[in-house]
Order: C-alpha cells, then structure tokens, then sequence
C-alpha cells in the first residue's frame, strides 16, 4: 500500500488527479489523501508519512518552493519524494524545484493519465533506490573497515599488502566522488541506477583482486585473521551478486527501442537454462520434468525469455523443502492470442495473502533462512514480462509448492 499526498488548493484539479491515479498503479495498491493548503500539507505529511507528495507550487498561503523545504525540515532529506506540479511550465521553476529536493516536476495541462502515473511511480521507485543505495554503501564501508583492521595485525613481510590497500583507499574515495556527482546531477530513475550499478562494478573488482593479492601472498597463523578473511570474502561475493542483479533490472528499462521476437523452441531453451543450473540441481538432487506438447513453441524475445525461465528454475531449487528433493515441471499451452509458460515446484510455497501484494516488488524476500539472495529475481522476471505486454499469476500454498503462470501476447496469424 502506498499512500499519495496531494496538495492543491483547486478542487477541481485534485479531483482529476484522484481519478487519474485510480486505486493502484501498476501492482502498488494507493491511498490518496489531500490538503487544501500548505499548512494542512504540513499536517498530513504528519501524519500519514506519504510515500509521496503531488505537490501544486501555486497555493493560497505559501508557494510550493517554500512549502518543499519546510517538508525537508520534517524528513531525512534523501527520503523525502515530492512531485512538483506548476502551471506556467517555466524551466527555471522546474530546475529550482529539482535542485530543492524534488525527485521531478510535471505542467498542468501538459499530462494525461499515463504520464501522471508513471511519474509517481517512478519517483517512488527512485526514493526507494536511493535509501537502498544508501544502506548498500555503508556495508561497503564496513566490509573496507573490516579489510583495514586486518591489514593493521600483519606482520612486517606484508608490506606488499599496505601499498595494495592504499590503492584501495584510493578506489573508495574515487567512489565516493562519483556518487556525491551523482547525488547532485541525477534527474530521472533510470540514470540514476544506472550510474550506480555501473560505476560500482570496477571499484568491487578491484576489491576482489586486492583481496586475492592478500589471500595469495600473506601467511596467516592466527585461526582469528583466517575468520575475518572469510567474512570479507562472503560480503564480496553478496556486493558483486547485488550489483550483478541491479545491472540486469537497469537493462530492462534503458533497451533502446523495442527488441526483436523471433519463434524460440521452448525445448532447446529449456535444456540451455538446465545446463547452466546442472550444478545446483545435482547438489539439491532435483528433477525437472517438461511438457511442451501442447506448445512447442513461442514468440518472444529469446534473451528475455531465458531470463525468465532461469530465474523462475534458480528459485524452485534454491526455496526447496529441506526435507525433500525439489521436483519441478516446466509446461506450455495456449489461450486465445497468448503463450502460457508454466514453472511449479514442490518447495516452500509462498503465503500470497500475506505476501502476495509485494511479490514482485525490489528487495522482498520471503524465506531468508533459505539461502542467500538479493530480492531482486522476481522484479526483473516481473518487468521483462510487462515489456513483452504480458502478465504473470501466481499460485502458491505453504509447505506445498508454487505455480508460476507467464502469459505472453502472441502474433495473430493472419
């Protein structure tokens, strides 16, 4: 449930924007609450903690630059997410507006309703990547303290190591100015994961091979030192997952125009997708079994679709039930103009009336205990399917298994 603020002295336009904006946007269920005034803003911003504000800059007892820092006064700036609307559509009002904290800017009478939900959306997606990021680089931080504090107990043959993390050093204040560059420059949600995603690529190879130099050419004989090199080397792994996933959701959305479909042969991108999840399956001692009688083939991006296909496997293994193996099936049929693709398992099973509401949104894992993950699979499987003009259902009981159901629009046949 996300909850909208909408400040705007004009009846009639808060009455368009509510009905704009509906009930939900995309799978995010809304509660719209409205302020008639720039005090009353205040109040319900109190009150109801927004997860966003539509915020007029023309009000009877403020103006919306003013009223925008009084809300920064009330909130950690980098959670604040505020939409300014202006009705004479002056560049510079829009570049103030930004430059003050606003997350984007829309002109009245210049947008419909699509324009007007995605900018909200994207807006709260970009706050919410920004608070992530935020946490993301203090773990940064941390995992480089904790390199820094076991490099000080070291004996004098690892001078080699010294000079290799003052370069560290240097690399992580590299970091740091990029991302105070970005922090200033970012004005939409893709850029801005984007340069985040990929500018924390090299920094983290580069702590792997500083990491390895260490592990290769110092000698260790407390079982202590050993412990916190293992920590350092678990956290590396779980930043470069996390920055692997990030990367695949951006491409998602920065893809220039629309890519190809072309007929994929759902039994060769099948055994394509087992081949490379062949060592997790012989750990797990799982099956998967196919059905793709009823449609051996379908339309659709192939590299989209085996992303598809490989997250929705990876996770029938990885959530299995401890006490069996997993037994999967993989199945394809046809309705009306659209492929269905099917992937049940016999594993964990998700409460969908608890969790069903967040299942494809970032960052939400609902078995932790599990095994190690980022929560960002389903998200991407969600968007590569939405880019294909298509839709997901989800069957699922605790203890029993989970049914995914992919449908993609098909070509008619003329």
């Amino acid at each position: 449930m996300k909850r909208i603020l909408l400040v705007d002295d004009n009846e009639h336009d808060r009455m368009l924007y509510k009905r704009y904006l509906g009930k939900q946007i995309g799978h995010e269920r809304l509660e719209i609450v409205e302020a008639t005034s720039g005090e009353e803003g205040i109040e319900q911003f109190r009150r109801v903690r927004p997860d966003c504000v539509l915020l007029d800059h023309n009000l009877l007892d403020t103006d919306g630059l003013t009223l925008l820092q009084d809300l920064k006064q009330l909130t950690p700036p980098d959670t604040l997410c505020v939409v300014m609307i202006t009705g004479g559509g002056s560049e510079e009002l829009a570049v103030r507006a930004l430059n003050n904290g606003a997350l984007d800017y829309l002109v009245k009478g210049r947008f419909d309703q699509e324009l007007l939900c995605k900018t909200v959306l994207h807006a709260i997606e970009k706050n919410e990547w920004r608070q992530y990021v935020g946490r993301y680089h203090g773990q940064l931080q941390t995992v480089n303290q904790q390199l820094r504090d076991s490099l000080e107990e070291l004996t004098e043959a690892r001078l080699q190591v010294q000079l290799t993390n003052a370069r560290l050093l240097a690399a992580n204040q590299e970091v740091e100015a990029r991302n105070r560059e970005l922090a200033r420059t970012n004005r939409d949600l893709d850029n801005f994961v984007y340069a985040a995603s990929h500018d924390l690529k090299q920094p983290i190879n580069n702590l792997r091979g500083l990491f390895e130099e260490l592990r290769r050419t110092a000698t260790f004989n407390d079982p202590d030192e050993a412990q916190v090199l293992r920590l350092v080397d678990e956290s590396l792994r779980d930043l470069t997952t996390t920055v692997t996933d990030l990367s695949a959701v951006v491409q998602v959305d920065r893809a220039p125009g629309e890519e190809n479909t072309e007929p994929v042969l759902l039994a060769d991108l099948t055994a394509d997708v087992l081949q490379t999840l062949r060592p997790q399956l012989l750990d797990a001692q799982g099956t998967v079994g196919t059905d793709f009688d009823a449609l051996p083939e379908i339309v659709a991006v192939r590299t989209s679709l085996r992303t598809i296909l490989l997250n929705l496997l990876a996770n029938a293994v990885k959530y299995r039930q401890p006490e069996r193996p997993p037994q999967i099936t993989v199945r394809s049929t046809a309705t009306e103009n659209q492929a269905v693709l099917e992937v049940q398992d016999n594993g964990l099973g998700i409460d969908l009336e608890r969790d069903g509401s967040e299942l494809f949104h970032l960052f939400r894992r609902f078995h932790p205990e599990a095994g190690e993950g980022t929560g960002v699979g389903l998200f991407l499987v969600n968007r590569l399917v939405q880019a294909q003009g298509g839709h997901i259902e989800v069957e699922s009981e605790l203890g029993v298994g989970t049914t995914f159901r992919i449908f993609l629009n098909q070509p008619q046949s003329g």
